[in-house]
C-alpha cells in the first residue's frame, strides 16, 4: 500500500493533502522521512507529526441471500438479511441491493472506500446472475437484449446467454433499479427466479444459501 493511501485511511485526510504533507517531512516511516509514492509494509510504523498512525479495523462479509429477505435494516414486516448474521456484524452496510424476490451474493462491509469501488459506475464492476423465465426467450429477443433495451430511465445494457437447465446467464456492469426484471418484462417475459452468483472478483462458490463468511478484500 502506498504511503498516501495508508495515511489517508488512518487519519481521514484526503490523499491530495497527504501528498502535500509528505513534501513537508512531517510523515515518517519508522524513523525515516517518508517519500511520495513510497510503499508501506506490514511491519512498518507510520508517524504523522510524531504521532503513530494505525489503520482502522475493517470487516467485510459475503452472504448468500435467500428469497424472502430484504436488503435493509427495517424489513417493515419482512425478514431482513440482518436476521441471518451475528450481532457483531450488524454495523456492516450492504454494497448494492437484491430485491426481496431475488437471491444470491450480497457483500456487506464497514469499509467505505471499498464499497465505493464496488458500487460506483465509474469502476464498472461486473455482476453475473442466473435467471429462469416463464418461457423460452426467443433468439430475436436475446439479440435485442444484447444490443440494449430502452427503458424509462435509459438503455439497459447487459449480455444474456443460454445456461444449463433451461436457465439464462446475465452479465452486466450497470445497476438500475430492478433492471433485469424490467428488461425481461418489457419483452413479455416473467422472471421466475433470479440468483446473483458473482460480484466483481467475488463469487458464491460453495457458500450455502442463507450462510455467510468473512472475506479478505486485500486479495482482490
Amino acid at each position: 500500500m502506498r504511503i498516501n493511501k495508508y495515511v489517508s485511511m488512518a487519519s481521514g485526510i484526503s490523499r491530495r493533502k497527504v501528498d502535500n504533507l509528505l513534501k513537508t517531512g512531517v510523515i515518517k516511516i519508522n524513523d525515516q522521512t517518508a517519500q511520495i509514492g513510497q510503499q508501506v509494509h506490514p511491519e512498518d510504523k507510520i508517524y504523522l507529526n510524531n504521532k503513530i498512525l494505525n489503520l482502522p479495523q475493517y470487516t467485510t462479509i459475503m452472504l448468500n441471500k435467500p428469497v424472502g429477505y430484504v436488503v435493509s435494516r427495517n424489513g417493515q414486516g419482512s425478514k431482513t438479511i440482518y436476521n441471518l448474521i451475528p450481532n457483531k456484524f450488524l454495523n456492516l452496510k450492504p454494497v448494492g441491493r437484491l430485491d426481496k424476490d431475488s437471491s444470491g451474493l450480497i457483500i456487506l462491509t464497514n469499509n467505505g472506500e471499498f464499497a465505493h469501488t464496488l458500487s460506483h459506475p465509474s469502476f464498472s464492476k461486473q455482476k453475473i446472475y442466473i435467471i429462469k423465465t416463464n418461457k423460452k426467450i426467443s433468439d430475436n429477443d436475446i439479440d435485442a437484449i444484447n444490443k440494449g433495451i430502452e427503458l424509462s430511465d435509459g438503455i439497459s445494457h447487459m449480455r444474456i446467454s443460454i445456461d444449463k437447465n433451461n436457465s439464462y446467464k446475465i452479465q452486466m456492469h450497470e445497476g438500475k433499479n430492478r433492471q433485469i426484471r424490467r428488461t425481461l418484462n418489457h419483452l413479455g417475459y416473467k422472471i421466475e427466479s433470479l440468483h446473483r452468483i458473482k460480484f466483481a472478483s467475488f463469487d458464491l462458490s460453495d457458500l450455502q444459501l442463507g450462510s455467510y463468511k468473512e472475506i479478505n478484500i486485500d486479495d482482490n
